[in-house]
């Protein structure tokens, strides 16, 4: 099959960014690695960031556990603080500035969806109300147990971590009604504890949107196959609301039709490609 040169790629993006009345951004891992965030690919790569973890032969799978914060507490909110602080650390690239402006020229407007717990989308302008987090926020808590549905924000709390060891040094943060202890607000792996009904309501707003579409335009960004959340957003996008999609992923660009774009780039660096030519 003889591959389509990058430029016409390039311009048939612009095409459908210009043909849309709404764009659905979805958005994984990869969306915050020109932000200088770890994406955790694989065991290397998260051992990398979290040397600790790699000497204990931990992988990101148990870690990131509703049990270790039971077994280990210090341990999970060393993991969790130490992430908590780098997203609050880092800004968004340019590329997110970019998604915004092309949305705001649409009839229809913009949402997104994404896997990422880092709050970017939100520190970037986007429309909070059209935001569906479907793995939760590390900016948001809940109680451990939990002992009720409140979900508070989690902006009062600063972690302090011993980052070689990946321990909390100070005090968890607290449920304000029974005074245990809380937990990121997130989805985590054999996690039958967390609190959906935030991401329930963002949901349903981003639906209504969808509603109000009749030509959506999904731009996917560092989404894997690995776990597929953000793809099969995207292409339930494609199937249920005549949507047609540009995925921009350096690994893994395959599109299903010649009338939707793969691009073998990074976010950042696609998006301003595509951006000149509008």
């Amino acid at each position: 099959m003889q591959q389509v040169p990058v430029p016409a790629l390039l311009e048939q993006a612009a095409d459908l960014v210009r043909q849309a009345d709404a764009l659905i951004v979805c958005a994984g891992a990869g969306m915050g690695v020109d932000s200088g965030l770890p994406d955790f690919r694989g065991n290397d790569g998260f051992w990398k960031v979290y040397p600790a973890l790699g000497r204990a032969g931990m992988k990101f799978s148990s870690v990131a556990t509703p049990y270790t914060f039971r077994s280990d507490p210090t341990l999970a909110w060393g993991f969790y603080g130490h992430r908590l602080l780098l997203y609050r650390d880092t800004a968004p690239h340019a590329g997110f500035a970019l998604l915004r402006k092309w949305g705001e020229c649409m009839p229809a407007g913009c949402g997104v969806f994404t896997s990422n717990v880092d709050g970017h989308f939100q520190r970037a302008g986007f429309d909070p109300q059209r935001i569906y987090e479907c793995h939760g926020s590390i900016h948001h808590l809940q109680c451990m147990e939990p002992c009720g549905p409140d979900i508070w924000s989690a902006d009062s709390y600063v972690p302090q971590v011993d980052t070689d060891a990946c321990r909390l040094l100070n005090a968890p943060p607290l449920c304000p009604h029974c005074g245990g202890m809380a937990r990121p607000n997130i989805l985590m792996f054999g996690d039958w504890g967390w609190n959906e009904r935030r991401s329930m309501v963002q949901e349903a707003h981003l639906h209504g949107l969808l509603q109000q579409a009749e030509r959506p335009l999904v731009v996917e960004l560092g989404a894997g196959v690995a776990i597929p959340s953000v793809r099969n957003f995207g292409h339930r996008v494609i199937q249920q609301h005549n949507g047609r999609m540009i995925r921009i992923n350096p690994r893994e660009p395959d599109v299903a039709s010649p009338r939707d774009v793969g691009l073998a780039m990074g976010a950042l660096a696609a998006l301003a490609a595509i951006d000149a030519l509008l």
